[in-house]
């Protein structure tokens, strides 16, 4: 089992007179008294450093033979604590390669001292073991890196951003000092999240103001102005990091003093492609910045295909140039054909293949996320249809007053509560997916789950029977799916995602009973399926309408991707915008 190789703890108390070196073992100070094994688990060793308001030390963890980093607040004004807490509560929410590790459990506080007593919030975290962009820039005397090198940080960092703003978090202090390249990889991670900040829809259409943190050089301008910010600072911040590893200058020291633009090509030597890029990345104004992760990995993608094209197109130039002067333009013209080709047979290959797995995970996602809501829905309706007094009682009172009030032959009992609850839960699932750019109007996405599956309730229960007949399902099914499409804030072609929903759900379900029916169904037998799970408890009723309201889900998710990914762009092709 690995062990520590430190001789000597070190004590975390800003105030002591003798912190290094304390007898490793102790639990306590020689010195000032004050906790040496932390939590009866964390025993600093080692000062790293003083970074903002906050010391960094290694640590032993006794329960994980690992060490780790220590990060201890001491400033004490309440402004430090939310941002060292709110650090903490972001570290803990992500699971990302390119962002260091921290549990649930990790943040906490140490009180020592009486008189006053002393409360010091602490953070633990993984230990990253590598070098900063910055020290690497060091180490090669700020002449600059290569064009290939900042290339491949700069689409792992995007990754890592990606991640960071599909959780609505902008990390609002990217610079090389907060890079890192972990030890024998080349494996980016993002570091200090002290800066880092939640957002949601509503404040990013708000004119609040956000905190006054930024970095000189490298933060946005409305950063540096203390307004509101969005995740494309992010961008901005990013793309003057890659300015002063390609240049090796500081890029503060690349303005012009009276214009304040920004001169900084002649100092590299890079592809226009990729110099448009990052000139693109740290536009002052907003709006002309790339809008999310996705655009910029796309443009990457296709600087990378040129690359390729363009070193193919060097060798075959310098194979050709020795032969005679008219085969020599016959062929140059042919390779410039050649390179045309292949550049774009490259681009929509690869655009081709990103536009299918992001399709293909987007839609597993919406789907499991619809059944999940389906599923958790039909449970809750259940248990509140026929476990509880209120499902008894609201069966018996709708059964009474509903077709005195409409003058129809409708049964209505508890199960008006198993059918909206799934609806409802079903709405709230596939609003959470968020895969297809809906907007998040959560209220309005649960009516319509409400109202669309009362009103699939009312279809199945128009006549009293034990038994639905398939038709009563299909019909359900359709409506269903189509009135709950319009209420999830889809950004256009919102009847376009109705009507396809509607026909492929009930297609799909009309497929199903089709099946069911050749499989389980004498040959001159008519298919009922039974209606008993609409009136009363059983096991056998309560997994039958936990699989069909899962399935529900599941086919609405997968509709609503194929309408996003595959018709609608179909439809813009055509003009229909």
């Amino acid at each position: 089992m690995p062990q520590t190789v430190a001789t000597a703890a070190h004590c975390i108390n800003p105030h002591c007179s003798r912190p290094y070196p304390q007898t490793m073992g102790n639990n306590f100070c020689n010195v000032c008294g004050a906790p040496l094994r932390l939590l009866h688990r964390y025993t600093p060793l080692q000062k790293l450093g003083v970074g903002g308001f906050a010391v960094i030390y290694t640590v032993w963890d006794e329960k994980t033979k690992k060490e780790r980093v220590l990060k201890v607040l001491l400033e004490t004004s309440p402004k430090a604590l939310a941002l060292f807490e709110q650090e903490a509560t972001v570290l803990a929410s992500l699971r990302h390669p390119g962002v260091p590790k921290v549990e649930s459990d990790s943040y906490f506080q140490i009180s020592f001292g009486s008189s006053p007593e002393i409360v010091l919030p602490c953070l633990v975290m993984e230990k990253i073991s590598g070098k900063t962009l910055e020290e690497i820039l060091e180490y090669h005397q700020s002449q600059g890196l290569p064009e290939a090198w900042v290339q491949n940080w700069l689409k792992q960092a995007i990754y890592i951003l990606r991640e960071l703003h599909q959780r609505q978090i902008i990390h609002r202090d990217i610079k090389p000092a907060n890079l890192m390249l972990r030890e024998g990889t080349e494996q980016i991670v993002l570091i200090d999240f002290g800066g880092a900040k939640q957002i949601n829809a509503k404040k990013a259409n708000s004119q609040a103001s956000s905190t006054r943190l930024f970095s000189p050089g490298y933060s946005p301008p409305e950063q540096v102005a203390g307004a509101l910010v969005g995740p494309n600072a992010d961008f901005y911040a990013l793309g003057m990091t890659c300015i002063h590893l390609l240049t090796g200058k500081y890029p503060l020291d690349l303005e012009d003093p009276k214009t304040g633009d920004l001169h900084w090509q002649k100092f590299t030597k890079i592809s226009p492609s990729f110099a448009n890029l990052l000139d693109d990345m740290i536009q002052p104004n907003i709006e002309k910045r790339p809008a999310n992760a996705n655009e910029l990995l796309s443009r990457l993608r296709r600087i990378n295909s040129q690359t390729i094209t363009s070193s193919v197109a060097k060798a075959l130039f310098k194979i050709i140039s020795k032969l005679p002067a008219d085969l020599f333009k016959f062929a140059l013209g042919i390779l410039g054909l050649f390179g045309q080709l292949i550049s774009k047979t490259i681009v929509l290959f690869f655009q081709t293949i990103a536009h299918l797995t992001t399709a293909f995970l987007s839609t597993v996602w919406q789907m499991t996320l619809g059944g999940i809501g389906g599923a958790f829905g039909a449970i809750i309706g259940y248990w509140l249809a026929y476990k509880t007094v209120f499902g008894q009682d609201l069966g018996y009172f709708l059964s009474r007053t509903l077709p005195r009030i409409t003058a129809m032959p409708l049964f209505v009992n508890s199960a008006i509560i198993l059918f909206t609850c799934a609806g409802l839960a079903t709405a709230l699932g596939l609003m959470v997916a968020g895969k297809i750019g809906q907007q998040q109007r959560y209220f309005m996405a649960t009516i319509m789950g409400i109202i669309s599956y009362g009103l699939g309730c009312f279809l199945v229960q128009k006549v009293p029977s034990n038994a639905i007949l398939p038709e009563d399902l299909v019909l359900m099914t359709g409506v269903v799916s189509g009135l709950l499409t319009l209420g999830l804030g889809l950004p256009s072609h919102q009847i376009v995602y109705a009507l396809v929903n509607t026909v492929g759900t009930a297609s799909f379900f009309a497929g199903l009973l089709a099946l069911i029916m050749k499989i389980f169904v004498p040959l001159n037998g008519v298919l009922g399926i039974s209606g008993t799970f609409l009136y009363s408890f059983n096991w056998t009723n309560f997994i039958f309408s936990l699989g069909f309201f899962s399935t529900m889900g599941i086919a609405i998710g997968f509709w609503l991707s194929v309408t996003h990914f595959f018709v609608v762009p179909v439809l813009r092709m055509l003009g229909w915008r």
